[in-house]
């Protein structure tokens, strides 16, 4: 257990907590976009990594690392159907599990994922990657996530006319990149005609409403052929391409769904925002690189191999994609949007 006294409590609340004593427990809560949250204490345990040694070849290795550990959790977090085993702290932050690995100066401060959209698992790797060769963009500095900035959208290769301004919503500059979140979220201004767009191309389908959130229609053909790609562009000439299976899942045979999201009506405070999840995130590795203060991403199989350098011998090694769990299908029943925004003081872990 850590206590209040010791060092990385003092730290991470920036100075010490009124009312400490030796005995007393490090606490922390975390609240979530849609008002879940979770509250524990932090505890230090050892953490064991396959360090990489050869291509396709790893030994173990271990390092002391301070996390939270939960004991009561409440709104979605605590139902069955949308309960965690946990979230992994790779932020920006001095507390966060990456910071502590990099501290010790056996890593770089950079890590990359590359998640199946299709057969579920990928590749997770800490360290400088050299192969598949990925175009980043800056960071907008001085945030508690990954914030990027977007200067347009593209539908079926026309450039939607937005407010210049409509990507600096909310209370977070610029565009939010991340991975536990599952779907994507967007400014009114920027959902409703990009919707509109999409759907220009099949002026006969019927929408519905599912849960009370979806925007789904019946459609028996290929959506790849009948719906047209999306193409966010960044800072740095930097763009993401999203295929109409991407942003479109199925629930049923004849069943299809919107992923997008408007972010103004999925908030619990109202605020609009730009927020790229896993919906956009799959079959892409995605580099986040914190030693230059950039993040990029580029298509990829994620089920095939990525190289890594060794940095103490310059030796380059090939990982390769695992799956530690169950394939995760993306269907309504098990669609988790809470992890949206972490809104309280220890936002900075995630």
């Amino acid at each position: 257990m850590v206590t209040c006294d010791q060092g990385f409590c003092t730290s991470t609340y920036n100075g010490p907590l009124p009312n400490c004593k030796p005995d007393l427990l490090c606490q922390y809560n975390v609240v979530y976009g849609d008002g879940s949250s979770t509250s524990g204490y932090f505890v230090n345990d050892t953490v064991h990594l396959d360090r990489v040694t050869g291509n396709l070849q790893s030994s173990t290795s271990n390092r002391s690392i301070v996390f939270g550990c939960g004991s009561r959790q409440s709104g979605e977090l605590g139902s069955s159907s949308a309960a965690l085993d946990g979230i992994l702290g790779f932020g920006q932050a001095n507390s966060s599990v990456l910071s502590q690995l990099a501290s010790s100066g056996k890593v770089k401060k950079i890590f990359a994922h590359c998640l199946d959209g299709k057969k579920g698992g990928g590749i997770f790797a800490i360290g400088d990657i050299v192969q598949p060769k990925v175009k980043t963009t800056p960071l907008v500095p001085n945030q508690p996530h990954y914030n990027v900035v977007m200067k347009a959208v593209e539908v079926g290769g026309d450039v939607l006319q937005l407010p210049t301004d409509v990507f600096d919503t909310g209370y977070q500059k610029g565009t939010i990149i991340d991975s536990g979140t599952t779907l994507a979220y967007l400014p009114e201004e920027v959902y409703d005609p990009m919707l509109k767009k999409i759907l220009a191309k099949q002026p006969q389908i019927k929408l519905h409403t599912v849960e009370e959130q979806f925007t789904c229609f019946k459609y028996l053909e290929s959506v790849d052929d009948g719906f047209p790609e999306v193409t966010f562009h960044f800072e740095g000439s930097l763009t993401m391409k999203v295929y109409p299976h991407e942003y479109l899942f199925q629930i049923s045979d004849e069943a299809w769904c919107f992923g997008w999201q408007n972010s103004g009506l999925q908030s619990k405070d109202g605020k609009d925002m730009t927020l790229l999840g896993d919906l956009v995130l799959s079959d892409k590795l995605v580099l986040y690189d914190l030693e230059n203060q950039a993040i990029g991403w580029t298509e990829y199989n994620c089920s095939s191999t990525i190289k890594v350098i060794d940095d103490s011998t310059g030796a380059v090694y090939s990982v390769g994609a695992h799956n530690i769990g169950s394939t995760s299908t993306l269907i309504i029943g098990r669609i988790q949007t809470f992890l949206l925004l972490l809104i309280s003081m220890m936002h900075a872990l995630l």
